[in-house]
């Protein structure tokens, strides 16, 4: 057995310089593993709680008083075992009494451990029986932000690069292009401006909404000529953000659901885009289903807000045909047994995933063995600063390890 003989958790800080915590989980043998959780700005009604109600320090009391112990003589090849004691120890459907956090946290370290006792990378210990580690993820690469990620900016939270190839460093690298071409017009357009960055590493600038996609799809289309790759504009719209009062809420518009079911399809059909990810509220099951019965043969339609990785909720947009892609992010759920459950659930029923970073990241490299252990359609996970780039570049290491 791979016991458990030592688990520990500490604070560190998140790329947005908030605290989180970070879980070393130690084996019989020695082998080690290290994970940090990282934080979401916009984050779902439905998630799991990121820390109980006293923030990371009560998540680290709450760790060595009663977490720690209980975790010592399990066996870190049994992932169920593990995630399934730290749901009992919580004992809440949200993680209210843990955090999050703490049980991402300790269920990744655990698997990272147990992967380097059995001498593989990781993504081998969460591979889904169909997955070979030859297929490689789409870079979803946010180059241009708005929304809660950028004050100033445009309402749309993110404008996306959705870059794909065969081999991993074609993708990654037409996915920096395009950010580094998107700023490059922006300093031509705003020459006294002082441009900035937003949380996930996208330029942010004082820009409509149309003029944003414009200038998204503008420059998608010229690294696409330059490279021959398919490279296309895609958005993240975080919609329940501006629902307010039952109306979607632009700086240049009001809209009813509706007039937003027919504002996206407008989008979709002017601009070519591959990658639509919230464009309703976290509750519009039945308008994300009428988009998708309109654009979904042409288009990513991605549901984040609406299912927050969560496998129940998942499978009432399946009966509802709501959606064809699921985002997967591990701290919506806590778990990486909770995670690959409905990861599972979308394979079953045809629904793509897209394995997602937080707008408060750390700079580690296992959310690229997630996606690569699931086949994922595509990584998202921004395209500059070093807790991106971190992803970016593990992702390459592993196309590297397979001849890609």
């Amino acid at each position: 057995m791979s016991r458990i003989t030592s688990a520990e958790i500490d604070s560190i800080y998140d790329s947005r310089g908030r605290p989180t915590v970070e879980a070393t989980i130690v084996l019989e043998s020695g082998a080690r593993g290290r994970a940090g959780a990282p934080s979401g700005a916009s984050t779902g009604a439905h998630e799991v709680a990121a820390f109980p109600p006293g923030g990371v320090p009560e998540a680290i009391r709450t760790f060595r008083a009663r977490v720690a112990p209980a975790l010592l003589g399990l066996d870190a090849a049994d992932r169920a075992a593990i995630d399934g004691r730290l749901h009992e120890l919580d004992g809440t459907p949200s993680f209210g009494h843990l955090g999050g956090n703490t049980a991402t946290a300790v269920s990744v370290a655990s698997a990272i451990a147990y992967a380097e006792e059995i001498g593989v990378p990781l993504w081998k210990v969460l591979a889904r029986p169909h997955v070979d580690g030859r297929v490689f993820p789409a870079i979803v690469g946010n180059c241009l932000n708005g929304g809660r990620h950028a004050i100033g900016g445009p309402d749309i939270q993110e404008f996306i690069a959705f870059a794909e190839s065969a081999r991993p460093e074609e993708s990654v690298a037409a996915a920096i292009r395009v950010h580094g071409l998107i700023g490059e017009e922006l300093h031509r357009r705003f020459p006294k401006l002082a441009l900035g960055r937003g949380d996930e590493g996208g330029w942010v600038a004082p820009l409509g909404n149309l003029e944003a996609v414009e200038l998204l799809t503008e420059v998608c289309a010229r690294v696409r000529d330059e490279t021959h790759l398919s490279v296309h504009p895609g958005l993240d719209l975080a919609a329940s953000e501006f629902f307010v009062e039952g109306k979607y809420r632009y700086k240049e518009q009001t809209l009813d659901p509706a007039g937003q079911v027919g504002f996206v399809e407008h989008l979709v059909d002017r601009f070519g885009l591959r990658y639509l990810e919230d464009p309703f509220d976290q509750e519009a099951f039945d308008d994300f289903a009428a988009l998708t019965r309109s654009v979904g043969g042409r288009t990513l339609v991605v549901g984040d807000d609406l299912y927050v990785t969560n496998a129940e909720r998942l499978a009432q947009g399946i009966e509802q045909g709501s959606s064809n892609a699921v985002l997967i992010k591990v701290n919506q759920v806590g778990t990486l047994t909770d995670t690959l459950r409905t990861v599972d659930l979308a394979d079953a029923s045809g629904l793509a995933t897209v394995t997602s970073h937080r707008s408060g990241e750390v700079p580690e490299g296992w959310l690229a063995h997630v996606a690569v252990g699931t086949a994922a359609r595509g990584l998202k996970c921004g395209v500059l600063g070093g807790e991106r780039v971190a992803k970016l570049n593990e992702l390459l290491r592993l196309g590297r390890a397979t001849g890609r």
